[in-house]
């Protein structure tokens, strides 16, 4: 029996909770709205896309020249010193 008045405060106490949550959770949703909106926000937003665009480009050139280097140099080394494909010296 002495559990049923602290369940009853539990419950009592998460209803109320979470109408001042909803509350506040809508005011902080509404907050972030305006602040993306704003004309500043937007503009910082938009030079930062294109920042991370220009950075992604010049990072993917970077990949292809190495993995294009890397590809040669295994090519170079299955063909062997001689540069026949394949073949290699048996004892």
């Amino acid at each position: 029996m002495k559990k049923l008045p602290l369940l009853a405060a539990a419950a009592v106490g998460y209803v109320l909770g979470t109408r001042a949550g909803r509350e506040r959770y809508e005011q902080i949703k509404s907050g972030a709205r305006r602040l993306s909106q704003n004309p500043k926000v937007q503009d910082v937003a938009h030079k930062a896309q294109d920042a991370a665009t220009h950075q992604a480009a010049a990072a993917a050139e970077l990949a292809k020249d190495k993995v294009s280097s890397v590809a040669s140099t295994a090519a170079d080394k299955v063909r062997g010193s001689d540069g026949q494909v394949g073949m290699q010296a048996t004892p």
